[in-house]
């Protein structure tokens, strides 16, 4: 990714405040269904009436009062729990360390401008943005006691996601959360474009319904999101270039096996192959250094004085089968830690496009919020 083309978008001041919202929410057999994705589909000024269809036909109903949701879902066997509402984005800090909202990407500005106008065409934020914490105490046992309670919502959506949501509006509960977490920073696990397209919305419409912006908080300690690794293929890259660059930047490379060189795959180590040919690369990083961010600021510049395409693939198996033997070499990485990523924030770094996967994200479609004037 050229360094040059992407911005970090701006820090939001403290106190971290969740606001009670009017949910929106498609019928369970739409969530998780590609089709769905015709709802935020172009001509934008045409939603309106779409949603009126779909409310019509009881496939999208809004819930009649206010409130925070406690939201827990489990996809193949892992369950992540979390709390979504209207996430206060009024104010600006221009230091990160006072920052209670913390990205740690950076975004392409056309690519917010674009989202920006589609949610203002569309008068809606279509899903949450996903932030990770380690909840608070009080926080923490707030929300464990309101999963004790029977659910006010549970099915199992049309992508095999099975949700339970309870609606919280009791006023104190609500302030407890909110004073728990409010100096607490949150990271962006998902959603870098669409949180600076709120942040681009809110400047151009302050102390409007743009002054917030729907967002889920993951307690990273109770009920986590797991974070994994997204592989590279970098095109018209061959085998033995990666090991002349590998042998410039002083790094171990080791040739072997196929099961032997993923075997060594390891939070220093990358794994590389050419479909024939397998190897394992000890980078020399520095203190608090991501494998990534080597990978992306010293290899890749390395190669060539024209850097190759990247391709980006969140599994081993993507990655071998876009892999064009005798073209290409892939990149196998190892999944970055919560605080190779923290490191990252607090050294006010940006990590490369594409340096997380935090897993399993929710099927869009389970909060909606519509920006009311």
């Amino acid at each position: 990714m050229d360094a040059s083309a992407v911005v970090t978008p701006p820090y939001v001041a403290g106190p971290f405040h969740l606001h009670p919202f009017r949910a929106l929410r498609l019928d369970p057999v739409r969530i998780g269904d590609p089709a769905s994705a015709r709802l935020y589909a172009r001509p934008y000024r045409n939603v309106e009436a779409r949603l009126a269809t779909w409310r019509a036909r009881g496939d999208v109903t809004e819930d009649d009062h206010e409130a925070l949701y406690v939201h827990e879902y489990t996809d193949s066997g892992l369950t992540v729990a979390g709390v979504v509402g209207a996430l206060d984005i009024s104010r600006r800090t221009p230091i990160a360390a006072e920052s209670v909202v913390l990205p740690h990407e950076g975004v392409h500005p056309e690519q917010v401008r674009e989202l920006a106008d589609r949610m203002a065409r569309m008068a809606l934020n279509p899903a949450p943005i996903l932030l990770v914490q380690d909840f608070p105490p009080a926080a923490r046992q707030c929300v464990a006691r309101i999963r004790e309670q029977p659910p006010d919502h549970e099915f199992s959506d049309r992508g095999g996601q099975h949700h339970r949501i309870w609606a919280l509006r009791d006023v104190r509960a609500i302030a407890e959360l909110n004073h728990s977490w409010s100096r607490t920073p949150a990271l962006v696990a998902d959603g870098h474009h669409r949180y600076a397209a709120y942040l681009r919305l809110q400047a151009a419409g302050p102390g409007g319904p743009t002054d917030r912006g729907l967002a889920m908080i993951v307690d990273q300690h109770t009920a986590p999101l797991h974070l994994g690794a997204i592989h590279r293929t970098l095109r018209d890259t061959s085998f033995a270039r990666l090991r002349t660059t590998a042998h410039t930047l002083a790094c171990r490379w080791r040739d072997a096996p196929h099961g032997e060189a993923v075997a060594a795959l390891h939070p220093g180590t990358v794994v590389v192959t050419d479909a024939t040919s397998w190897a394992s690369i000890q980078l020399p990083l520095p203190p608090g250094a991501a494998a990534v961010q080597f990978l992306h600021e010293s290899f890749i510049p390395t190669l060539s004085d024209t850097p190759p395409a990247v391709r980006y693939h969140h599994t081993v198996d993507e990655a071998l089968k876009h892999l064009r033997p005798g073209r290409d070499t892939a990149v196998l990485l190892p999944a970055p830690t919560l605080a190779d990523v923290w490191n990252s924030v607090v050294s006010e770094r940006l990590l490369p496009e594409k340096a997380t996967s935090f897993q399993p994200k929710p099927h869009p479609g389970v909060f909606i919020r519509h920006l009311r004037v």
